[in-house]
């Protein structure tokens, strides 16, 4: 009888083995056999001349890491639209509509993080404040409770810093908006594109430095933006709706496979290639599109990748975990 199961599980893992053949990584044969076969997707080259190493660092989200507490259950509380688009509905937030990029880091976990917060704080206000929480006073300050700095980090441990010991502002690499806009350079990792091409050096996690930059008034401790509470979203689709649809986006994160690098349009699904890493992303809001369900998101590779740096991935079936890992929190009242 065993000698019968044996065999038959061996046949089953072959047969499987048989139906999703190997291709390498961002290769043009994985893009074609995706774009054959009949998935919800459509794929195309966005690295270029990229080693995986440097794309694997990219993805610098440990999952199932410490949990915040969960929040409580209000969805049924709530009438929610078949469609929404946190981009439509607050359009005085401009924030919202920012495609950032974390360069050679593995900072994913801060910048889903401080793009959500920083959409919070204008959604709470109703479009009076507008701020970018900078990624580098995160990436540098919160220490051994986020993580490894760019070596990858914990959602959950970022967004109780904020609460816990507030963050200032920031914009972009170069940028000189804020008090510590992001320090390592965007690059090129992709196929189109002006930037310089990526080496995998200006990786390292930068200095916690609790000044401001030159001129930027007011002062390090007067710029701080603090949280009033940070939790787990719970890990359901209507709760995870509620949520957005109440306070603005939230940060998720998800298992990345080889084919998401390859991503264009449509809604993700997975259908080959072998496991990265875990990336954390920001989640605007939700649709169906050609019968498909799926969540709306923005990812922190520049406007290069994907669709203009968006994407959209399967909703309702927990698919590569993206419904259980979706954390949050409430601004603190800001005076303007």
């Amino acid at each position: 009888m065993w000698t019968s199961v044996i065999a038959v599980c061996f046949l089953a893992v072959f047969a499987n083995s048989r139906n999703v053949p190997y291709f390498a990584p961002l290769s043009h044969d994985m893009v074609n056999y995706i774009n054959k076969i009949n998935t919800t997707w459509k794929a195309g080259h966005n690295f270029y001349n990229v080693d995986m190493s440097y794309v694997k660092k990219l993805c610098g989200t440990f999952l199932r890491g410490p949990k915040l507490p969960e929040r409580a259950h209000f969805a049924e509380n709530l009438k929610l639209p078949d469609s929404f688009d946190a981009r439509e509905q607050w359009p005085n937030c401009p924030t919202i509509r920012e495609i950032r990029d974390q360069g050679s880091c593995g900072s994913c976990w801060a910048f889903g993080a401080v793009e959500a917060i920083s959409d919070r704080v204008c959604v709470q206000s109703n479009g009076k404040v507008n701020v970018e929480v900078s990624a580098e006073d995160l990436l540098s300050c919160c220490g051994l409770q986020c993580g490894m700095g760019c070596n990858g980090g914990y959602p959950s441990g970022a967004w109780n810093f904020w609460s816990k010991r507030g963050l200032v502002s920031g914009g972009l690499y170069d940028s000189h908006i804020g008090c510590r806009p992001y320090s390592i350079p965007p690059c090129e990792h992709h196929v189109n594109g002006s930037r310089p091409s990526c080496t995998g050096e200006e990786g390292d996690t930068p200095k916690c430095v609790k000044n401001c930059e030159t001129g930027y008034a007011p002062s390090y401790k007067q710029d701080k933006h603090y949280g009033s509470s940070s939790y787990t979203v719970p890990s359901s689709e209507q709760e995870i709706m509620a949520e957005i649809y109440k306070h603005g986006p939230a940060e998720g994160a998800f298992e990345v496979y080889e084919d998401f690098l390859l991503y264009k349009s449509g809604v993700y699904r997975h259908v080959t290639g072998e496991q990265v890493g875990g990336h954390a992303i920001r989640v605007l809001g939700w649709g169906v599109e050609d019968g498909t369900k799926y969540w709306l998101i923005a990812n922190s590779w520049n406007t290069d990748w994907g669709d203009n740096g968006y994407f959209k991935i399967v909703r309702g079936e927990n698919h590569c975990s993206i419904e259980s890992e979706m954390v949050a929190g409430i601004p603190k009242k800001e005076v303007y």
